[in-house]
């Protein structure tokens, strides 16, 4: 039935490649466990304790608790489908309950840092210098997703109508603006794009290494990571930062939730709220400073 759940996630839930591996992963895993420690050969009839007992040794291995309610998560998917699917009768995840998780708030990149960055770093001129300037822009100045970065191509962006369509999670589109900057710098990485291999094809990937192959994650954390190193005070230097940074400085400039949201794909405010709380900060910060009776 594995193989069958799998095929569900890829061809009904639309999820992503790195969802689906990921599911897959924590399901031969707990297999594993399940043979190793019960001697049980088929998942599908796994009881509640078995469960119970794979979710502490995570726990003792260290495991974190965002960790461990992720393959928590995955295990209620895979119970629910064989309901749905009348392999089974009960679902023996029915009364697991979600660790309790530290709330962290999404670090972002100061607005100053960001400026200097973007406006006084000195990329080089050639194709790779050029390609990395709109790496940095690119997931900046639209919040997109690394893996809707990686599978953009020219065909999606429209220099007319000042826009570029993005596939996101479970194949879902939406439109973002291009900024009149980020619109100029494309046309510029265009033209460099143009010089270093002669033409561009609509069905040509936006991103691409220096063979004009299309670009891979570890290509865009090497170059998202080399660039934060040199301006951003900040622990983490993932490109997801930058997505976090776009949607923050948004909410700090008064822009409406519910657009920040389209904006960045999400499926529900929750998602997108917890920007809010930095954005609150700041708000408190401002009446400290400005308020008399503070």
């Amino acid at each position: 039935m594995l193989d069958a759940f799998i095929n569900y996630l890829e061809h009904e839930k639309r999820a992503s490649p790195h969802t689906v591996l990921a599911y897959r992963m924590d399901l031969e895993q707990f297999g594993e466990f399940c043979k190793l420690s019960f001697g049980r050969e088929d998942i599908t009839a796994a009881d509640h304790s078995e469960i119970r007992a794979w979710i502490i040794d995570r726990v003792d291995q260290g495991l974190s608790p965002t960790s461990v309610n992720r393959k928590m998560a995955t295990l209620r998917s895979f119970y629910k489908f064989l309901m749905r699917s009348g392999v089974i009768t009960k679902d023996p995840t029915y009364k697991m309950r979600v660790l309790k998780t530290p709330k962290r708030l999404p670090e972002f990149i100061q607005e100053t840092a960001i400026e200097k960055m973007l406006n006084e770093m000195v990329y080089a001129s050639d194709f790779d210098g050029q390609r990395d300037r709109m790496v940095m822009e690119f997931l900046y100045l639209t919040g997109v997703r690394l893996s809707e970065l990686l599978g953009l191509k020219w065909k999606d962006i429209n220099l007319i109508s000042d826009e570029v369509k993005v596939l996101g999670k479970r194949k879902k589109e939406r439109i973002i603006p291009l900024t009149s900057g980020l619109k100029k710098n494309i046309i510029l990485y265009k033209k460099v794009f143009e010089e270093t291999f002669l033409n561009v094809n609509e069905s040509d990937y936006f991103i691409i290494t220096n063979k004009k192959e299309q670009a891979y994650p570890m290509k865009i954390y090497r170059i998202v990571r080399h660039y934060l190193d040199l301006y951003a005070q900040t622990t983490k230097r993932s490109p997801h930062l930058l997505r976090h940074t776009f949607a923050t400085h948004l909410l700090n400039k008064g822009a409406d939730l519910n657009a920040v949201k389209d904006l960045l794909g999400h499926g529900s405010l929750a998602a997108t709220q917890v920007y809010t709380h930095n954005s609150m900060e700041k708000l408190k910060a401002v009446f400290e400073q400005a308020h008399p009776k503070a």
